[in-house]
């Protein structure tokens, strides 16, 4: 009886995972779609993605000196954070906007409200609208895969405002494979969604979120096209519900954690990228309505988490 328990905070259960294996299994789940870009954009695919990569990690490493903070960067974080807020511009932007955006979703969005962990909105995606906001030309200047930098539209412009696929609109292989004009890493719609499994087999993610919020548009987008299951695929392939739903709406700072939490977020995430895109002034909706829902999260769980044992009102 002499020996003594040592009682300590939760949690008590203890993994092998770190943010460090966390953010490799996400990179390494990204790479397909990465080199799909870097094979349908050429060029300046590539250097958008190193911009972009480079300034996440340089800023996270440049606040944390000035600020006198451990550094983090070896955990990855930001390097995940530069390779989709890449992953969220047009072949055609210009050098200085990955640094612009990738620079103002590490310090603004992460770094001011503490770090990994604590920012409430995804970076990348906040980046986006930022941009998108600002530069509303440069960000929706769509070109066609190849050497030459022919402008295009993306495919949900061809289905803004209708409810039947116009028979010059992209076809549904080539959103599939991502032969289309659209954000670097949107348009290989196979590509994320193999990237996406991945993260499910290894653990990373849950498959709560990108299920819902996949079949809420599925269901919605199939009730507005009078059951043209023609018109639902193009929703699905089109634009970027698979970033989104994969890569986008399960970042574990900016979602809820309980299991109904994570229902409710990615039915509202489908609901409202449904609405946008149907009756919305801009084709796309999945960014803005991630980051409505990641505003909402707190709410979410406050209503949806376990009651602590022995909790009185």
């Amino acid at each position: 009886m002499d020996e003594k328990l040592i009682v300590s905070s939760s949690p008590h259960i203890l993994d092998d995972d770190t943010t460090q294996r966390i953010m490799l299994d996400v990179v390494i789940a990204l790479l397909p779609a990465t080199v799909a870009a870097i094979y349908y954009f050429k060029t300046n695919a590539a250097i958008l993605i190193l911009l972009s990569v480079l300034t996440a990690v340089i800023s996270e490493a440049l606040f944390q000196k000035v600020m006198k903070q451990p550094s983090t960067i070896n955990d990855l974080s930001a390097v995940v954070t530069g390779l989709l807020f890449a992953f969220n511009m047009p072949a055609s932007a210009p050098w200085w906007m990955p640094i612009l955006g990738s620079a103002f979703a590490i310090i603004v969005v992460k770094q001011f409200f503490g770090g990994i962990g604590h920012n409430f909105m995804n970076p990348a995606l906040t980046a986006r609208i930022m941009l998108m906001i600002s530069y509303t030309g440069r960000m929706t200047s769509w070109v066609a895969p190849g050497v030459d930098a022919v402008s295009t539209a993306t495919p949900l412009s061809f289905v803004k405002g209708v409810t039947e696929i116009p028979g010059n609109a992209p076809k549904l292989m080539d959103m599939l494979f991502g032969n289309i004009g659209g954000s670097l890493g949107e348009t290989s719609a196979i590509l994320l969604i193999l990237g996406g499994i991945y993260l499910v087999y290894r653990g990373i993610i849950s498959i709560q979120i990108p299920a819902v919020y996949i079949g809420t548009v599925a269901v919605i987008t199939l009730l507005s096209g009078g059951f043209d299951a023609y018109f639902m695929t193009y929703h699905l392939l089109a634009g970027g519900l698979m970033l989104g739903a994969f890569f986008m709406a399960t970042d574990y700072a900016s979602a809820p954690v309980t299991s109904k939490g994570r229902i409710i977020f990615a039915l509202g995430c489908g609901i409202l990228t449904s609405v946008f895109r149907l009756y919305g002034g801009y084709p796309e909706g999945v960014g803005f309505s991630i980051l409505l829902m990641n505003i909402a999260a707190p709410l979410i769980e406050k209503y949806t988490g376990p009651r602590v044992f022995g909790e009185v009102k």
